[in-house]
């Protein structure tokens, strides 16, 4: 459960916001959450099969949004919905990194072309609207020092991480050059209640949990030894909510991560001893294996500091958590 303190409350009660990919994971739980708040919610988003939005996921909230079948590609289709909201939340993107190698141009224009129009609806009619992006941890690629912070330089591996590494330069650009108020979170594979589980296109964790809940065996590459971040989606929620309530995000990027990293081989692991299934390990596919990073040590320092916000949920609380979700509904995510 979300913990909310009476500043958030009074930030997000009666406040017009948007939601792009709003159908998707993070998006539709940031919609419940802000209902919860007293927020007016729009849901924008066109159902885009390489982003994972899912109908399920507000259902039972659908008539309490005003959803928009609109595409970030669209500016006119932006313009006409920005102009009187108080926050924009970017969830839109094209998620895979393997789609994003065999599909560079599709990725290229959802990732990058899209984030241009948003800034550009939002500079030409509504620059006093508070936007936060998503981002992602991969933009950094390869750590050359651990952990990583906003500083480390950025070389990404993979056609994705390389649009979303522009796409957030984008934002703190016009944040300085328009004086918007604009930020972003960077985040590192986040899970949770709502989450894609059907494909490995969206987290590995996710989709760890998709074939555990079906009693499956999971499949880890080589030895699975290199460390990652994962977090809960809760947790993630309560940074945005943060992120919306201060002034001193404006212009910045936050790692919005986890404390812990653990290897994929123990969040396989502890995933089948939750949830079910077994573990299989398998050699790496040869294109897999041409973007790998390694280790992902990262750290949350600076976002502790603006934000005043720490990760409550550690992996096991997470898991049964999102166990508890899934079990009345799987039937919708195996699609």
């Amino acid at each position: 459960m979300i913990t909310v303190d009476t500043t958030i409350k009074s930030v997000i009660n009666g406040k017009r916001i948007i939601i792009a990919g709003g159908l998707g994971f993070i998006g539709s739980n940031l919609a419940h959450q802000c209902l919860k708040l007293g927020a007016d919610v729009t849901i924008y988003d066109c159902l885009d099969p390489h982003s994972g939005g899912n109908l399920y996921n507000v259902n039972s909230i659908k008539n309490d949004i005003s959803l928009c079948y609109m595409d970030i590609l669209n500016f006119d289709q932006l313009a006409s919905q920005i102009a009187n909201k108080d926050y924009f939340i970017n969830c839109a993107a094209s998620t895979s990194h393997p789609f994003s190698m065999r599909e560079p141009w599709i990725d290229l224009d959802v990732n990058s072309r899209g984030v241009i129009n948003i800034l550009e609806a939002i500079r030409r009619f509504n620059p006093e609207v508070k936007m936060i992006h998503l981002g992602s941890s991969t933009q950094i690629g390869k750590l050359t020092y651990s952990p990583a912070d906003e500083k480390h330089p950025e070389f990404p591996t993979d056609i994705y991480s390389a649009n979303k590494s522009v796409s957030e330069k984008y934002v703190l650009i016009y944040a300085r050059a328009y004086g918007l108020r604009t930020s972003v979170i960077r985040l590192s594979n986040v899970y949770g209640p709502r989450a894609s589980i059907h494909s490995p296109d969206f987290t590995f964790i996710n989709y760890f949990i998709g074939q555990a809940l079906q009693n499956k065996t999971i499949t880890v590459f080589g030895k699975g030894l290199q460390k990652r971040n994962v977090i809960y989606i809760d947790d993630v929620i309560s940074a945005i909510f943060k992120a919306l309530a201060s002034d001193k995000t404006d212009g910045h990027a936050l790692f919005v991560v986890a404390d812990d990293h653990f290897s994929v081989a123990d969040i396989a692991n502890t995933t089948a001893e939750i949830m079910g299934g077994d573990v299989m390990y398998v050699s790496w596919p040869k294109e897999r294996k041409a973007v790998e990073i390694g280790d992902a040590i990262l750290s949350n320092k600076k976002a502790r500091l603006f934000l005043d916000w720490s990760p409550q949920f550690c992996l096991r609380d997470g898991l049964i958590e999102t166990q508890k979700y899934f079990c009345d509904c799987l039937n919708h995510y195996l699609r």
